[in-house]
């Protein structure tokens, strides 16, 4: 009975020690196995994480984290190097941005870290007046829109001053107000404000100013007669001198780009009035060998006579129906220094020389369907001339 106790209590040992024995090399190949695994950081989009491994590969890592790693993304080492311990993996998995160049809108996925980088890698070359509508230094994130606008040269004519500048497509309002150039009212802008300025445009800006000038010309006296019946018949008498008068002439005058371009006549006023010339004409007659009817002459208006006085106007060669040859041919556009009177040739001939009280020598070398009787026409090269001259009653002197 003894023996058959000490048998059995010596298997129960037996059995015991076995049974701690497994459980041994059971902790110690748990042991050994988790002390095999190799220490992975992953650098996750800027993120570490350390993982323990028996992963082969990069891949398998990955893979174990539920990483998908695209071609655009950014992997060192790449995935199939064989994993180490304290091996370290970056994963930069990449943005997609939008890129609009000049109206083209391009979708790219980039690894860059800010703005710059990615034009760099895009070979975009920022020059100074291109136009960016994010600042260099910008962070790259998901969905953000780049826009860039490359500058252009365009010429520049202000006031007719020409210079070559810099521009982004804008309108031509919006490209003025980016180079300080102010546009008046009178101003023509070409093309028009609300057009786009491209490659090679041309913007013409022409500076219109408006001015009033004030020219004083004179006023030519006129001649008055009077009958004089204490002076014999034929002899006349200055009672009083004529005085030029003064008037002022306003023009509305328009400038572009400093230089006259028209000139209208807007307001004419009186500075000094005029002082007619006073001429007493003799009437009295000598006394008759006999009785005879008085014969009253207000003045000598015959054509036989060597001085009379006439009714005058003035013309020039560009008048309103007028060729420019007068009758008897001469050509008074090519000739505007002639001096040449419009006569009715049955009170004083064509050809016949004259002498005319204001205006000069002339001959007689045209014609008038208004021209009748004591009336004359005379030549001025010059409008204005011609407007001064007015109508007025002169006295002439036929000299041959």
């Amino acid at each position: 009975m003894k023996k058959l106790f000490s048998s059995t209590l010596s298997k129960t040992k037996l059995a015991i020690v076995i049974t701690s024995f497994i459980v041994f090399l059971s902790l110690l190949g748990f042991g050994v196995f988790h002390g095999t695994k190799a220490a992975v950081t992953v650098n996750v989009d800027g993120e570490e994480v350390t993982v323990r491994t028996h992963a082969k590969t990069v891949a398998d890592i990955l893979k174990q984290l539920d990483i998908t790693v695209h071609p655009e993304d950014r992997l060192e080492p790449p995935e199939n190097t064989v994993v180490s311990n304290s091996m370290q993996i970056v994963w930069d998995p990449a943005k997609e941005v939008k890129l609009v160049l000049d109206d083209k809108e391009h979708s790219i996925f980039t690894t860059a870290e800010t703005v710059q980088e990615l034009l760099t890698e895009e070979d975009i070359d920022i020059q100074e007046h291109d136009k960016v509508s994010q600042d260099l230094n910008t962070p790259i994130k998901d969905n953000l829109i780049i826009a860039i606008e490359k500058a252009f040269e365009v010429t520049l004519n202000v006031g007719g001053e020409k210079q070559q500048v810099w521009s982004t497509s804008t309108t031509v309002a919006d490209f003025l107000e980016q180079h300080d150039i102010s546009v008046n009212d009178l101003d023509r802008v070409e093309p028009s404000l609300e057009e786009l300025v491209a490659k090679d445009s041309v913007v013409n800006i022409t500076r219109v100013e408006k001015v009033t000038d004030v020219v004083e010309e004179p006023i030519e006296f006129g001649v008055v007669t009077k009958n004089d019946g204490s002076l014999d018949k034929g002899k006349e008498q200055v009672v009083q001198q004529g005085q030029e008068g003064t008037v002022a002439n306003h023009y509305e005058v328009i400038l572009e780009n400093g230089k006259e371009v028209s000139r209208e006549l807007v307001k004419t006023e009186t500075v000094k009035e005029s002082l007619d010339r006073i001429v007493a004409v003799g009437t009295k007659a000598p006394p008759p060998p006999q009785p005879q009817p008085q014969q009253v002459v207000s003045r000598s208006t015959e054509s036989s006579s060597k001085e009379f006085y006439v009714s005058s106007t003035a013309y020039t060669a560009y008048c309103n129906g007028c060729s420019g040859v007068t009758s008897t041919g001469i050509n008074l556009r090519t000739n505007p220094g002639a001096k040449v009177i419009a006569v009715d040739p049955s009170v004083i001939p064509l050809g016949t020389k004259v002498y005319v009280e204001g205006y000069g020598y002339a001959v007689a070398g045209d014609t008038g369907g208004a021209i009748k009787g004591h009336k004359i026409d005379v030549f001025f090269a010059d409008k204005d001339a011609a407007y001064r001259w007015g109508r007025k009653k002169v006295k002439i002197k036929i000299l041959d």
